[in-house]
Order: structure tokens, then sequence, then C-alpha cells
């Protein structure tokens, strides 16, 4: 009877309650928060071993480039179902997005998203620049502000400065390119006082000082992704957590230069392990690669 009677008083305190203005919703998409998700899912699903996770991280990277990506490869910032996607990205839209593709091709090893990682950080150079040191948080071509800010500080949500310094040093370590390693190290190396005295406030920074000084790896396996003696290295390597690391997988090495000239031997996956490209002896066992990544060999 008790529950009737409850269920009846909620129906006429809904009857009433419809009878006022409804609250808005916000149910806009940012291309940054997905950037967050998208890195979120695709690095459960690599460490879970959940494929629907990492099902998710691939629609929504799909999602994403379809919707959000202008015909000059520019970022919108916002859509609304019913509405074109527009305004121009921020950068935290390149930053995060860029982030989140870089997990998802190391989940992956789609080479797609490998593309648009580097494509994005490109953008952010073009555009986003200080000469005197990271980058604004407005494009160059962004409508005139009295001031164009630049946050360099976590809040709610991570610094895109910290997160761009990260994006461009694992670039650096997949391509050799050492211009995005200097300018991520100059403008962590900025940073130094503030995080210093006020860490909680510049962990991604932080994150990318560790990644700097703990001579960070590159790990390239070269093989069939998919295969069974490719698999058994990946799961060598994701068998510990190694956030300094970066991995990449595949046989020809078309579109990410860590793959570049280095084949299978005898016909097995290969694991290739280095430091700013100069690299161990090639193994292809499970015990060999887990002794290079522990430093033992």
């Amino acid at each position: 009877q008790m529950a009737t009677r409850l269920d009846a008083a909620r129906r006429k305190l809904f009857q009433a309650r419809a009878k006022r203005v409804w609250p808005g919703l916000d149910d806009k998409v940012l291309t940054a928060w997905n950037g967050l998700m998208l890195a979120a899912f695709a690095e459960a699903g690599r460490v879970l071993r959940r494929a629907d996770y990492t099902e998710i991280a691939t629609a929504n990277a799909l999602f994403l480039r379809q919707t959000m990506r202008a015909a000059d490869g520019r970022l919108w910032r916002t859509w609304k179902a019913g509405h074109d996607a527009r305004y121009n990205g921020y950068l935290e839209d390149y930053a995060y997005l860029a982030d989140g593709l870089l997990a998802l091709y190391q989940t992956t090893f789609d080479e797609t998203w490998f593309t648009w990682a580097q494509e994005l950080a490109q953008r952010m150079l073009d555009h986003f620049t200080d000469e005197a040191g990271g980058f604004f948080d407005t494009s160059d071509d962004h409508e005139a502000l009295l001031h164009r800010p630049k946050d360099v500080q976590d809040n709610a949500t991570p610094s895109a400065n910290g997160m761009a310094a990260q994006v461009l040093l694992r670039l650096s370590l997949y391509t050799g390119n050492g211009r995005y390693w200097d300018i991520a190290q100059q403008a962590t190396a900025a940073m130094h006082e503030a995080m210093s005295r006020y860490p909680t406030g510049f962990a991604h920074w932080l994150c990318a000082a560790a990644f700097i000084v703990s001579e960070p790896q590159e790990t390239a396996v070269s093989g069939t992704p998919d295969a069974p003696d490719t698999q058994a290295l990946l799961a060598t390597i994701w068998a510990a957590y190694r956030p300094n690391l970066v991995v990449a997988a595949g046989l020809n090495g078309e579109n990410v230069p860590l793959l570049a000239q280095r084949s299978p031997l005898a016909g097995k996956a290969t694991a290739y392990v280095c430091r700013r490209f100069v690299c161990q002896q090639p193994v292809t066992d499970a015990v060999a690669l887990q002794a290079q990544l522990d430093g033992t060999l």
C-alpha cells in the first residue's frame, strides 16, 4: 500500500513540475572532451583487453573525423544533432584529440590514426605557436580578442599546453623529428618554477618532464599486428606499466617512421627496442624482449 501511495505522489509531483519551464539541456559535442574520452577508452581497451572498449574508441574517432574535421583539415570546436559543426577549434581540441589518436594507434596499430595525430600536431605548430614558447589557446586566425589567452595550468581539464608538449614528445620518438622534441622540451623547461612551487596544478607538465628525463624507449614490432607471434610480443610489452614507452607495430612502416627499414627475422615477428632511434639487437622471443625492456640486456 505504501508503494502505491508513493507512486501516486510521484505522479502528482511530476505533473506539477511539468508546468514549470524545463531546465536547459547542454547536449553539444565538444571535440576536446571527446578526445579525452577517446584516450581513456583506447587505453582501457588495450590494458583490460576489452574489445568493446576499443570498438567504442574507434567509433568515436570515426565520428570525429567525419563530423569535426573541416575540408582543410582544421578542427571544428562543437557540434549538435541537427546542426553543422562550427567555431574554430581551440588548442585543447587539437591537443586532446591528438593524444587520443596516439592512444588509439597504440591499441589498434591502424596507421590512419597515427597519420591524423601527426597532422593535428602540425596544425598546432602552424596556428597556435607562441614565439616566446608554448602555445596560445586560440589560433592565429581566431576572432580578434583584447588578449590572446594562454592557459598553462591544469583545471577541471588538463592544460592544453601540457598535453600538447606530451603529444610532441611522443611524436618525436615515432618520427625522429627533433624539432618536435625541442619545442616540447623548451616549453616544459619554462614551467620549471611553476611545477616546483605548485605541482598539483601542473600535473600534465610534470608528466612531460618525467617523460623527458626518463630516457623513454621506442619499441617497433615488425609483424602483422593480429598474428599470434606479434600479439605475444605486444603482450610482453603491455604486461607492465610503461608510461614512457611508445610502441609501433606493422610491416611496411610507410606512414610510421619508427617501423621503417625494420623487418621480421626468419619470418617471425621481431621487436626492436630503441632509444632515440638507436636500437638494441632485434629479438623474436618474449623472454629476450622482457630483458631488453627491463634494461637487463
